[in-house]
């Protein structure tokens, strides 16, 4: 990914929270967001979110990305919606992944990328 692409630090910062917030409002479980700079150069942030339903995650990935469009923000990949089990919606600067609970503690991202700190979110 070339530097052009990507957005200032500051907005990816304030993006990435945006997301994590709008899951939060959606009534999405567990919400974290994790720091990876410095950790790996793929993307700056993950924002992960734990839905109830395969319909939930579709509804809480649905309207996080209508939330950060009316904001300028077009996701540049978007998988797994259809199913609702794992959604991803990838901005370049932060990834967010909206979960089923069985498929958060198969994978376990937040174990895998244990490096990485975690930012504080409030309601």
């Amino acid at each position: 990914m070339s530097a052009s692409l990507r957005q200032p630090d500051i907005a990816s910062t304030r993006q990435a929270r945006r997301a994590a917030e709008s899951c939060m409002a959606n009534k999405a479980g567990d919400v974290v967001l994790i720091d990876l700079r410095g950790v790996t150069d793929m993307t700056d942030y993950f924002v992960i979110a734990t839905g109830t339903s395969d319909t939930h995650v579709r509804s809480v990935a649905e309207n996080m990305m209508k939330e950060l469009d009316a904001t300028g923000m077009t996701s540049v990949a978007v998988e797994g919606l259809g199913a609702g089990r794992w959604v991803v919606i990838d901005y370049l600067d932060f990834v967010v992944h909206v979960f089923h609970p069985s498929l958060r503690e198969y994978y376990q991202l937040e174990r895998l990328w244990g490096d990485a700190p975690a930012l504080a979110l409030t309601r």
